[in-house]
């Protein structure tokens, strides 16, 4: 069997490269509705699965969750381009990456109940969360209820799309459940066609002209979209009491992303060049350390 534990490293990989070539080619205020309809309408492309597999109707047991799991995907998306309008992109995201865990943790006892898990695998989680805080920690740091309802609320919805997508694959083969759910979420996006005002945010011109920055553009979708396969594959085949441990992983995205930056820095300044003083760092590196101790631990455990 496949382990869950590989395919989320390498998922979190796409979600690495994805953010790097965010970095390269966005830059500005995201538009939530534009971003959000985006989103959702290019997950469309995973029914062309379908001509490949035996694909049936969602089971009675799944459907509710299916378009429970659209809608909370949707609404977080839409909930976090919301913060990114008013706050740094780099503090939303590692206060949604940083409270995500807590969330799952709690919701899996809410859902499933008691969750008995060794103390190797409670250490390795540990170790997990608090790499993953520590290498997406920001220096300034201004917490106010305008920042935390958002981005709190965002964590709380993508915490939900996790549980909801495993009931989804508890009662579902994954690549039935997850084409299904990507075709919900398809239709939720499309009522964002009903208003005006959406449609002509979403119809704008582009202003990514240049052939390359397309190219970079298209790649990093794609990289974005590799990922969230992968991620839900993961999500499928961890068990219940691992899915906290799942999302703990994230703070391997940023260890990726972080060595990305550290070689495009050193040998492709002209592409992609930041400042990282002694202090960012040592504290990158302290937090990767973490993050490898509890790997080490979690890839010597039997699943």
């Amino acid at each position: 069997m496949i382990s869950w534990l590989l395919v989320i490293i390498i998922a979190y990989f796409f979600f690495g490269l994805s953010s790097l070539g965010d970095k390269l080619v966005l830059s500005g205020k995201p538009k939530p509705r534009s971003y959000t309809f985006y989103v959702g309408a290019l997950s469309i492309f995973l029914v062309l699965f379908i001509p490949f597999m035996k694909f049936g109707w969602p089971t009675a047991a799944s459907l509710p969750w299916m378009i429970l799991d659209a809608g909370a995907h949707i609404l977080g998306v839409y909930i976090m381009f919301k913060a990114l309008e008013k706050f740094e992109v780099s503090k939303v995201i590692a206060t949604i990456g940083a409270t995500q865990p807590i969330f799952i943790f709690g919701l899996t006892w809410i859902f499933w109940g008691p969750q008995v898990m060794p103390a190797t695998d409670l250490i390795a989680f540990l170790l997990l969360f608090i790499g993953s805080v520590i290498i997406s920690a920001e220096r300034t740091w201004k917490v106010t209820s305008d920042y935390l309802k958002p981005t709190l609320f965002s964590s709380l919805l993508f915490s939900l799309d996790y549980i909801f997508s495993k009931e989804v694959f508890l009662n579902q083969p994954f690549l039935q459940g997850i084409i299904w759910i990507r075709i919900f979420v398809f239709m939720f996006v499309m009522l964002f066609l009903i208003s005006e005002k959406a449609r002509k945010e979403i119809f704008s011109k582009r202003v990514i002209t240049d052939r390359k920055t397309q190219i970079v553009f298209f790649c990093t979708q794609a990289c974005g979209g590799i990922a969230g396969f992968l991620q839900s594959f993961a999500i499928s085949l961890a068990p219940v009491a691992f899915l906290a441990t799942v999302n703990s992983l994230k703070g391997i995205q940023y260890a990726f992303l972080f060595i990305l930056t550290l070689l495009f820095s050193a040998f492709l300044p002209h592409i992609l060049k930041e400042k990282l003083s002694r202090k960012i760092i040592l504290q990158k590196a302290f937090s990767i350390m973490l993050i490898t101790i509890g790997l080490l631990i979690l890839t010597s455990l039997p699943y």
